[in-house]
């Protein structure tokens, strides 16, 4: 049987784990449940139905709670917000923050507004300084409240890119990063053992705190400080922020720094929570992009930017051979990374990636004399790999592009800096296109890509996870390669995975596959990396070569 592993869940909801028990009998829950819509589904739904809501609840991750929105401990609902947010508010009370100020702010999803308002009544009742961010919020700008006001604790009622029926719940602790191990589990264990839904205090707390009035000014005005702004740039973007909600920030924020040419999706441009002109509202889904590269294409952009719904995430496009693609997560990262490094004054810099990213930004440290450290997937890591820490991103276009300011990944302000870096080329005659060559030119051509495999029995996953380890492949599309298993590793990149890697020398090409479990779906998730050594004449051969290279080590992966 597998679970999600601990060092990177977020809350999924797992049906078969082994550390779920049932929960308690329904008809209590029903009477107990404050939402009269909730429990009027619970009362309607057949025997068979109401078991299985029963069979298991929402795990307490490290970054809190995800699933769908529907009735019962199986879900994301009032009733469940509010026994979550009681414990909270006790573990805080415990570790002597009682009294504290903590934010909480949403994103514009379904249900997001009405548990928005029950964590914020709930810790208002316990005691706390409730900053109740109006409106909808991007996540990035709940992180920076939480650091910026000091604040103990920030809730961020969002389930980022997940699919439009799900919905979550995010907790950042003291500094702004998110929470980790094993502070998770002692919040599950007194969610356990909260009191029923209904019987949980609950304070009005008003949207108009002075506090949240001035959160936005603030954030805009330390993205100018930090970066800095170009008078009226040339550059032309095309954006779009995937019917969420950090389009109107992203405009002010991009205006500010003097890029006032930006295009956007107009049908993507509004928050929407049923998300219609995507099937995933997830700029890494195949077509989620197709409308803002049509646009870039159409206007004549110079960069195209995409935020996923809760604008923590960003991924760039770029007109690369004549023709407009989105950059994986591992591209943007060195070109973000190296633009970052050109720029800083701190001595020894340190920039971060996971095991699951690439190495190029690794590549692009060496040689800066910056340090690189390596942690586990997740920014909950990520934002704590070192100091001074400078950059941190993962493959999954997440991008901490000012750390000082937001301990988590940031769509808004990676948008900022990839403009710079953007404006810096197009003053100087070249594009992104040049600046990705010259990386591979000096580094060697370096190819990432994913292949994941969905599943309904997640022992399936623990099958092929114990035949990699007990018997795992000697070759990958004919390289020789050798594993390592990570779930014996003795450091802090013990976690459940597998690397499998090796190298060709004729012509020179390495190999890398890192593989893990997915720890928000049921998923098993292989990360590919290919590396062939610089050549400046050959660049875009090596390219189509690796990526064709690429097929075929997916075939040869165990099914």
């Amino acid at each position: 049987m597998s679970v999600p592993d601990p060092q990177d869940s977020q809350g999924v909801s797992d049906p078969q784990a082994a550390s779920d028990p049932p929960t308690s009998d329904p008809q209590a829950w029903i009477a107990a449940d404050p939402d009269p819509r909730t429990r009027a589904e619970l009362r309607a739904l057949t025997p068979a139905e109401l078991t299985e809501r029963f069979s298991h609840t929402l795990h307490f991750g490290t970054a809190g709670l995800r699933g769908p929105v529907r009735a019962g401990p199986s879900g994301m609902n009032v009733a469940v917000i509010v026994r979550t947010t009681v414990a909270l508010g006790r573990w805080l009370i415990d570790g002597g923050h009682a009294g504290s100020r903590v934010v909480v702010g949403r994103d514009a999803r379904h249900g997001s507004a009405d548990f928005a308002d029950a964590c914020a009544e709930v810790l208002a009742a316990q005691g706390f300084d409730v900053v109740r961010l109006p409106g909808t919020t991007p996540t990035p700008l709940i992180a920076f409240c939480c650091r910026d006001l000091g604040a103990s604790a920030a809730i961020a009622v969002t389930a980022s890119h997940n699919p439009p029926a799900d919905n979550g719940y995010k907790v950042f602790v003291s500094g702004g990063a998110q929470l980790i191990p094993p502070d998770d589990t002692q919040i599950e264990r007194l969610i356990a053992t909260a009191a029923p839904a209904n019987t949980v205090p609950r304070t009005t707390v008003s949207a108009d705190d002075p506090w949240a009035a001035a959160n936005t000014e603030r954030y805009l005005t330390r993205l100018t400080n930090r970066f800095g702004r170009v008078p009226r740039s040339p550059v032309r973007i095309a954006l779009t922020a995937m019917h969420g909600v950090g389009g109107a920030l992203a405009l002010t924020a991009l205006r500010r720094a003097g890029f006032t040419d930006v295009e956007v999706v107009p049908e993507q441009f509004a928050p929407d929570p049923d998300f219609p002109t995507v099937r995933f509202p997830n700029p890494e889904e195949p077509g989620a992009s197709d409308r803002l590269l049509a646009l870039a294409a159409d206007v004549d952009a110079d960069l195209a930017i995409a935020l996923d719904p809760d604008a923590d995430r960003c991924a760039l496009g770029a007109r690369i051979g004549g023709s407009w693609r989105m950059l994986t997560g591992d591209e943007t990262g060195a070109l973000l990374g190296r633009h970052l490094l050109a720029a800083t004054d701190l001595d020894a810099p340190v920039v971060a990636g996971t095991i699951v990213s690439g190495s190029l930004l690794q590549a692009v440290a060496e040689a800066t004399g910056a340090r690189y450290a390596r942690t586990l997937t997740g920014f909950k890591w990520l934002v704590r790999a070192g100091e001074p820490l400078l950059y941190a991103y993962e493959e999954a276009i997440g991008h901490c592009v000012d750390p000082v300011a937001v301990r988590d990944k940031d769509g808004i302000s990676a948008s900022v800096v990839a403009a710079l870096l953007t404006h810096e080329r197009v003053s100087a005659g070249s594009d992104l296109a040049t600046a990705l060559h010259e990386l591979f030119v000096e580094h060697g051509v370096h190819v990432t890509t994913q292949h994941s495999i969905r599943v309904t029995d997640l022992d399936r996953i623990a099958d092929i996870m114990a035949g990699l380890r007990t018997h795992p492949p000697t070759t990958l599309a004919g390289i020789s390669v050798t594993s390592v298993d990570y779930a014996t590793r003795q450091d802090h990149l013990n976690t459940n995975a597998v690397e499998l890697s090796g190298a060709a020398n004729d012509p020179e090409t390495s190999v890398r596959v890192m593989v893990r479990p997915s720890g928000t779906e049921p998923k098993l998730k292989y990360y590919l990396e290919l590396v062939a050594e610089p050549r400046e004449s050959d660049v875009a051969a090596t390219s189509a070569r690796l990526h064709a290279l690429a097929v075929d080590v997916i075939a040869d992966l165990p099914r």
